[in-house]
């Protein structure tokens, strides 16, 4: 369930995928449904296609796109925060049995319904914040009405493409496709049709979650203790060891287990424990400002040198570990491509709706067609007259977003029939896309600014298609197993994609608007150049002034400015929310990295190298290098507390547990899970406090007991009870593995 960028393994390292997947799913009598590729006995779904009963109700679109919103939102908390998403089928499948068990009887593929709509928040969720925050980085306003078409068009791109490839991928390639995580879901809904599934651990680890992030506070809670602890150790400066001890952070860790988890916090044991000591160590002898920082490294905190440095070299390391996967995967992409259009050619397509079963009915192909038209037409229009009025190129971006488009959700389709959505290395489809487009934009010589917000558009476009593209293709293939009817699936995502991004957009700005700060900063004779990018005015202090983003200059680190006109002079830098500590969004920087790598060609490309031949290294010492190149670039604060939650895996594994620990629908999984959406939601409401500016009115620990909510030891005996409580969930038997 860790997100499709991030993980690039192949099928024999990733051990946290459930055992479940590896058993026969069985129908209502006693006929095997999970053949082999040279089985001749035709495949029996669980509900026989002659079979009709509830399906498409108006319930289960209802609570599949309340739920698709809610995993939505929480989704892109969590990609901000820690660089990842967390798979939401198997929630939503486990959330969706237990609540229509409350409301009477339901049915397998009503519930199959919920889990298809509900999962479209999750994948749109992922491609947006891995791109999109990016506009932040390149100069401009993290616009809405820019992020909610690119969003809704790129979702509804994916499953567009993917609807005629369907018969060839999920129902052709039946045996020789695993569909990991579909598979698995399908067992879940199975296993829940016969009275085996229970909820209460997902719901228990969300209200736990929810409590505990209110209690603690951070900002906008009631502050009883410390949300992070650290410890600067005075005989080594510049080294911090800090943990953000929430629970959605030891959640994650559970599920994506101890190597991963461990590979992650050793990044930033090289950032915070090795270069930003040594950098401290070199910079406090130099008299001067080295550039990009914009005062002397002696007087840098450890963040400061973060921010000014270590960002760099993080993107570095990201952008290489993303291209050494997308070579590593190309021969697979190549064949995926091929073997899909082989078996596309072969397939009737044309036949009529009425002349196949209902287990075999897709979305009219003219349908298909005349919306691919439609989105297209809508994506020029967007270009046109919103994002790019003033410059060429507007309908050769689009023929590009769709040509990409189209290739990486071919590509995306099949790759997670074999590895699983949640490896599918979307990131690395999405830096070649980018590459390719800017490479050819500076062929024909647009490389002016507005073109820098175009690349992206075509990028952000590929990666939620993409997202989309494998989401949508896994639930069909549960669907395929369960036996529901694959045009109800298709359209209830495209449903599902449609009501997830209005919360994804209005999300992104809300955690923006919370973290962002104004702070002095006093830069005087300074003149406008090229580097700097209007932004309007606005009034601070009592006082006007102009408002600037600078991207790339000599002398002005890039970021946002209020700047005097009647001295020349820069009073104040308005700190974004996204691209702070609070909110990294690693994705999103490398894909500016790339941008304007290649298009401006102003970065501090010796710090970017650092990290890449650090990857390199790593790499030839056989170790997986894009989870250690996010934690390279992440807070430590950020990946302690993940790699806590990975221990806790590797702890009950030892204890005799394995089987219970590796299953997604195990008592630890499940549990997590509800940590996770408890977590990220109380999150959500705590930014919203914030942005009420209620957050003192709320931070009653601090003033009752001061020195028990500053306690670092305190703070660490709660995080302690948490992850006690999640070993000892975890350890414990799941009715789930019993009914089966």
């Amino acid at each position: 369930m860790f997100s499709r960028p991030w993980v690039a393994k192949g099928p024999k390292s990733v051990p946290w995928l459930p055992a479940i997947i590896d058993r026969r799913y069985r129908n209502v009598g006693t006929e095997p449904i999970a053949q082999q590729a040279n089985d001749k006995v035709a495949f029996q779904p669980y509900v026989p296609a002659n079979v009709i009963m509830p399906e498409f109700t108006l319930r289960a679109v209802l609570l599949g796109a309340f739920l698709g919103i809610i995993f939505g939102a929480v989704s892109v908390y969590l990609a901000l925060r820690a660089g990842l998403t967390v798979s939401a089928s198997i929630p939503v499948a486990v959330i969706s049995i237990t609540i229509f068990k409350w409301l009477g009887k339901s049915t397998i593929l009503e519930n199959n319904i919920v889990q298809t709509v509900g999962s479209a928040g999750e994948s749109i969720a992922a491609g947006t914040v891995f791109t999109l925050p990016a506009l932040i980085f390149l100069g401009y306003s993290l616009d809405y009405s820019r992020i909610f078409p690119l969003a809704l068009a790129g979702g509804l791109l994916g499953v567009l493409f993917v609807v005629p490839l369907r018969n060839a991928l999920v129902v052709k390639e039946h045996g020789n496709l695993v569909f990991p995580e579909g598979k698995a879901c399908a067992d879940v809904l199975i296993t829940g049709e016969k009275g085996g599934i229970q909820a209460g651990r997902v719901f228990g680890g969300a209200a736990i979650g929810i409590a505990y992030k209110f209690l603690m506070g951070e900002t906008g809670g009631l502050c009883f203790w410390k949300a992070q602890p650290e410890w600067h150790p005075l005989w080594y400066p510049g080294a911090t060891l800090a943990g953000e001890i929430t629970p959605e952070y030891l959640g994650v860790g559970y599920i994506i287990g101890t190597r991963i988890a461990g590979i992650m916090v050793a990044g930033g044991v090289l950032s915070w424990l090795v270069l930003i000591p040594i950098i401290k160590f070199f910079g406090d002898q130099l008299p001067g400002v080295i550039y990009p920082g914009t005062i002397r490294i002696a007087q840098m905190t450890p963040t400061e040198i973060w921010s000014s440095y270590i960002r760099y070299i993080g993107a570095g390391a990201v952008t290489m570990a993303g291209i050494i996967t997308l070579v590593r995967t190309f021969p697979t992409i190549i064949s995926s491509f091929q073997s899909t259009f082989k078996q596309l050619k072969q397939s009737k397509l044309g036949a009529a709706a009425q002349s196949v079963e209902r287990t075999a009915r897709d979305l009219p192909l003219p349908l298909i067609a005349g919306g691919a038209v439609v989105v297209v037409g809508f994506l020029w229009a967007l270009l046109a007259f919103h994002i790019n009025p003033h410059a060429h190129g507007n309908f050769v971006s689009a023929l590009l977003m769709v040509l990409f488009g189209f290739f990486f959700a071919t590509v995306s389709a099949r790759i997670v029939g074999l590895i699983g959505s949640s490896s599918n290395p979307v990131s690395g489809m999405t830096i070649a896309t980018l590459m390719g487009t800017c490479l050819i934009f500076l062929l024909v010589g647009w490389t002016g600014g507005e073109y820098s917000a175009i690349a992206l558009s075509i990028g952000a476009v590929v990666a939620i298609g993409g997202a989309s593209a494998g989401a949508t293709t896994q639930d069909l293939k549960t669907g395929f197993l369960v036996g529901g009817t694959p045009s109800r699936q298709e359209l209830g995502y495209a449903i599902g994609v449609i009501t997830s991004v209005f919360v994804v957009g209005l999300t992104m700005q809300l955690l923006n608007r919370s973290a962002t700060y104004v702070k002095p900063m006093h830069l005087s004779g300074v003149a406008i150049t090229a580097a700097m990018k209007s932004q309007g005015t606005t009034v601070y202090q009592g006082h006007s002034y102009q408002v600037y983003s600078v991207i790339g200059s000599s002398k002005i680190p890039d970021g946002r400015y209020y700047y005097d006109p009647s001295h020349k002079a820069i009073d104040y830098q308005q700190v974004m929310g996204i691209g702070s500590t609070n909110y990294p969004a690693p994705q999103a920087t490398l894909m500016s990295v790339v941008i304007n790598g290649i298009l401006t060609r102003k970065l501090p490309w010796t710090l970017v190298l650092f990290g890449a031949f650090t990857v390199i290294v790593l790499e030839l010492c056989g170790i997986p290098s894009l989870a250690f190149a996010v934690g390279l670039y992440l807070p430590i604060s950020t990946t302690t507390p993940i790699f806590v939650g990975g221990m806790v895996k590797w702890a009950v594994e030892r204890s005799g547990r394995k089987e219970e620990a590796e299953s997604e629908t195990g008592s630890g999984a499940l549990f997590s899970s509800g940590l996770i959406a408890g977590g990220s939601l109380g999150g959500l409401a705590l930014a919203t406090v914030v942005g009420f500016h209620k957050e003192e009115a709320f931070a009653i620990g601090r003033h009752w007991f001061p020195h028990f909510a500053q306690s670092d030891t305190v703070a660490l005996l709660i995080f302690a009870g948490l992850t006690l409580l999640l070993y000892f969930m975890a350890k414990s038997n799941n009715s789930t593995k019993n009914a089966t």
